[in-house]
Formats: structure tokens, C-alpha cells, sequence
């Protein structure tokens, strides 16, 4: 073999090992790039799930005062200004329209959170001031709405707490390299952690171990 023809053969040689080296790179970046795009979209897609739930359980809040409202209404001498307290802030309430999606929109967010902060501070007065009806707390409708509400407070919170976890977690996917890149080059966008006061992320308890 003519020696001209072993350079070439090495050179060729060299240029399959490039070609199979930047095929190499292709597929390791493109697999990269595909496994940061589906967990920012599993991570959207939570955030979604998180906040349909914290819409079904304040939308269960609102279905259950009405009724609430028109039992209390039943017990003698009730205080009638924490029942319009309650009604106001219920109004309040059906004023901001939950949207079906991620609110984007901070001033929204704030606004949503103040509202329904409202109407657990109303309901947790209520409940205060029922303490003094022993003849409304002995009504078998009024102890199945405290439990009702009972729950329903407990989910609230916990739905909180997980769309809070969620959105951080999303964040933190469109932030970090190489999932930056992947975010910008899908219009991935930052979404509005909710910045709620701490009496409103506590949300307002209700106790009813002291049930008759």
C-alpha cells in the first residue's frame, strides 16, 4: 500500500471519528434539551392541578355560606352585623371571578387573596361568636356545617401550600441551566408566587372539639 493512500485512509479515518463525535454531542444535547422541556411541562401542568384545586375548594366555601348564613339566621337575638360581615365578604368574593387558569397577573393575585382572606375572617368570627348560642350549636344542620367547613378550611390550606410548593418549583425549572435556555427558546414565563400576609397563609382555623 502506497503510503499516500495510508494518509488518506487516516485522515478519513479522522473525519468519521469528528462526524461521529458531533453526531454524539447532537444526541446528547437534544436529549438534555428534551427531558428540560417535559419536566418544565410536568412542573406547569402541577402548578395547574394545584390551583384548579385551590378553586374547588374556595368555590365549595362559597356554596356552603348561603346555607350557613340561613341557619344562623333561625338562632334568637344572633348578632345580624357578623351575618352581614359574612354576606359582604361573600359578595366580595363573587365579584373576582376565579379564572379557570394560572392567574398570571400579581395585582389579580393579590386581589383574589385579599377577598377570600375576607371571608375566612368573617367565618372564623362567626364561629366565635356562635360559642355563645348553646341552642344554635345544639342544631344537628349547624354542626354538620362546622364540619363541613371544618374540612373545608383544612383543604384550602393544604391547597395553598402545595400551588405555593408548585409555582416554586416551575421557577426554579425555567431559571436553572440548562433549563434557561429551554424556557426562553418555548416562551416558558416566570409565574406570580402569591405573597400573602402571614394571617392569610395561616388561613383562620375552626375548632369544634368542643362540640355538644
Amino acid at each position: 500500500m502506497q503510503l499516500h493512500q495510508v494518509h488518506e485512509r487516516r485522515r478519513g479515518g479522522a473525519g468519521l471519528a469528528v462526524l461521529a463525535g458531533l453526531l454524539l454531542f447532537v444526541v446528547v444535547i437534544g436529549g438534555c434539551g428534551v427531558s428540560q422541556y417535559n419536566g418544565i411541562v410536568s412542573a406547569e401542568e402541577q402548578t395547574q392541578a394545584s390551583w384548579g384545586e385551590i378553586d374547588n375548594q374556595y368555590k365549595r366555601r362559597f356554596d356552603l355560606i348561603p346555607q350557613l348564613v340561613e341557619t344562623v339566621k333561625g338562632a334568637a337575638n344572633f348578632e345580624k352585623e357578623v351575618l352581614t360581615e359574612v354576606t359582604e365578604a361573600r359578595a366580595s368574593v363573587a365579584k373576582l371571578e376565579l379564572p379557570s387558569e394560572m392567574p398570571t397577573d400579581p395585582a389579580q393575585i393579590d386581589a383574589i387573596l385579599k377577598a377570600q382572606q375576607g371571608l375566612g375572617s368573617a367565618l372564623s368570627r362567626l364561629f366565635a361568636v356562635s360559642e355563645r348560642y348553646p341552642e344554635l350549636k345544639a342544631t344537628a344542620g349547624f354542626r354538620d356545617l362546622q364540619s363541613q367547613l371544618e374540612g373545608t378550611e383544612n383543604r384550602i390550606a393544604v391547597a395553598r401550600r402545595d400551588y405555593i410548593d408548585s409555582v416554586k418549583d416551575y421557577n426554579s425549572k425555567i431559571r436553572k441551566f440548562p433549563g434557561n435556555l429551554v424556557a426562553s427558546s418555548f416562551g416558558f414565563d416566570k409565574l406570580t408566587q402569591p405573597a400573602a400576609e402571614e394571617a392569610e397563609r395561616e388561613v383562620p382555623k375552626v375548632d369544634f372539639s368542643d362540640r355538644e
